[in-house]
Order: structure tokens, then sequence, then C-alpha cells
């Protein structure tokens, strides 16, 4: 069994912020515990707007605090986002996620599972994870 706290997770380097400062992400579980996913609870900043498209990766997030939007940039179609909401990137939809007046705190899932240490790429995305 493994059990972390999020705010003990806070102080050390599964804490990682977004070059941009727009957002930063706590890696509670990522590829090393063997689970088959990762799970992180990210706070997406105010006012801020981030391009992101995982190409290689599936992601689900839910929203737990606070207001966002989501744009997908195939359509331009925006999906607010608010306390209670979940989105899927099931298509490896390419998207601007922004924070809205007091951002957001969200609890997001990857498969296949982050190792900890990706960084986003110029395109919006993480690269293909090792096997």
């Amino acid at each position: 069994m493994i059990v972390r706290n999020l705010e003990e997770a806070r102080k050390t380097d599964r804490l990682v912020t977004a070059e941009n400062g727009n957002w930063d992400s706590t890696r509670l579980v990522l590829a090393e515990d063997n689970a088959g996913f990762s799970f992180h609870i990210t706070r997406i900043f105010p006012g801020t707007e981030t391009h992101i498209q995982y190409k290689h990766h599936y992601e689900a997030v839910f929203c737990y605090e606070g207001e966002g939007e989501v744009e997908t940039l195939a359509d331009g179609k925006i999906w607010p986002i608010k306390a209670g909401d979940i989105y899927l990137l099931d298509k490896h939809d390419e998207h601007l996620l922004r924070g809205k007046e007091k951002g957001m705190t969200v609890a997001c899932v990857f498969t296949p599972a982050l190792s900890g240490n990706e960084v986003h790429r110029e395109d919006g995305s993480y690269a293909p994870s090792e096997d």
C-alpha cells in the first residue's frame, strides 16, 4: 500500500511548477509506483492561459475548486469548467487551458503514467513515455 499526503508532497520534488508560471502540479502517484496511471493535484493560476496537447497520453481532469475554461483548438469551442466538472482529453485534443478570476484546482489522471520529470514541449505535448 502507498499513502501520501498532499501538503507533505508539496514540500518535495513531487511539486512541479510550470516554466511559464501558469500552474503547479503535485505528482502524488507516478510511473515508479507501478499503478498504470499517474495522479496529480494541479493548481491553475488566475488569469493564465496554457497551450496543451497530450499527443501520447490521455488525461481526465476533475475540477474541485475554482473556475476556468478549456478551448478546443480544432473547433474553437469554449468549455466553461467549474467545481464538480470533469473533462476528458480522449482524442488528444489540442487545447488552451485558462484560469479564471480565482484560478482552479484540479485532480488529474494520466495514462500512460508520467515519470514526474516531464516538461511541456513547444507544441504543448509531453514526449512519449518510455517503457
